[in-house]
């Protein structure tokens, strides 16, 4: 069963390196426009999370999980190269999972808190909470490079990272792992979760009243751009972090399994499949962000449009000129 697995799994993550490398940076450069009819601050965070995608596609899909299973025994493998590729992997995966927690407290209060909306949202203060939640887990993560040592040693040249046995027994790389585990993925659920019951809530009793002054004052006139404006702000939010959910769903409880069981390191070969199913679905998470735009944002979908035909004009102009 494992090596069925583990021969699919070589197909599939190059499926998502392909995918995932041009979506991102395609969703970087449409929304680094501003022409989405999106808020600065919204595309703030919407251009950070996929820049951090594409950075955990590239740590961790191409140079860690590829590189594995195609090129064993390259540079990548060296232990300074391969240590600093793991911290830099903690990095983009708690940056992409705290910028969807940003991005929900975001839109929550654009949605919810009329006051604090207009301190709240703008593209200052979006600047400044991506850039401090950036530097904060860069600093967290600095000890996962000292977490691990070399294999075994080459013509003098030390290849490979494995875990210290010191980091499951002193308390300091004990408490590391714990903070770990409650920063991703236990916090972010426990925050997005509220934060979207709470925009629903929201939203429907916003939407009844609004509805019923519309009827009193308008005799039925129940055209409201404003409920309009927030329904598209609801189905970005609720898409994306949802996805976000559903994606992470079995790694989460693969976390509390391993928790409760205390079998991490020693699964038989179901309970792997299942460990692997949830770091793959993980790693789909940084691919559907760009779908989601598509789907849901008309303007988005017409700069996408722009973009693919100037890129294939581009292309049939340089081919017309090499045959001419």
């Amino acid at each position: 069963m494992l090596k069925e697995y583990y021969g699919v799994e070589k197909i599939l993550y190059v499926i998502i390196a392909v995918i995932g490398v041009p979506v991102n940076l395609v969703a970087i450069f449409i929304l680094s426009q501003g022409k989405c009819g999106l808020s600065k601050c919204t595309t703030r965070d919407l251009v950070a999370m996929a820049a951090a995608d594409l950075l955990l596609i590239t740590t961790e899909v191409i140079f860690r999980k590829i590189n594995d299973h195609y090129f064993p025994m390259c540079f990548l493998d060296i232990t300074i190269v391969c240590r600093t590729n793991l911290a830099l992997t903690y990095i983009a995966v708690d940056c992409s999972v705290w910028f969807t927690v940003t991005f929900t407290f975001d839109r929550y209060v654009a949605i919810c808190c009329q006051k604090l909306r207009t301190k709240y949202c703008t593209e200052k203060t979006a600047a400044t909470v991506l850039a401090t939640t950036g530097i904060l887990f860069c600093l967290k993560n600095v000890p996962f490079y000292f977490s691990r040592e070399s294999r075994e040693i080459i013509d003098n040249v030390p290849w490979f990272c494995v875990t210290k046995s010191s980091y499951y027994t002193e308390l300091g790389w004990v408490g590391f792992d714990w903070l770990d585990a409650c920063l991703n993925p236990l916090l972010p659920f426990a925050v997005i979760l509220p934060l979207n019951a709470l925009t629903v809530r929201y939203v429907l009793v916003a939407s009844r009243v609004r509805k019923c002054l519309k009827v009193r004052s308008k005799g039925g006139n129940l055209i409201d751009p404003e409920m309009q404006n927030r329904r598209k702000s609801v189905v970005l939010l609720f898409t994306i972090s949802g996805s976000f959910i559903f994606l992470w769903l079995t790694f989460v409880v693969e976390f509390v399994y391993y928790q409760i069981t205390g079998t991490g390191g020693e699964w038989n070969d179901p309970e792997l499949v299942f460990h692997e199913a949830g770091f793959f679905l993980t790693n789909i998470s940084c691919c559907t962000n760009t779908f989601i735009y598509t789907a849901t944002q008309t303007k988005f979908r017409e700069q996408l449009k722009k973009a693919v035909k100037y890129l294939v004009g581009s292309v049939r102009r340089n081919i017309n000129r090499v045959t001419t």
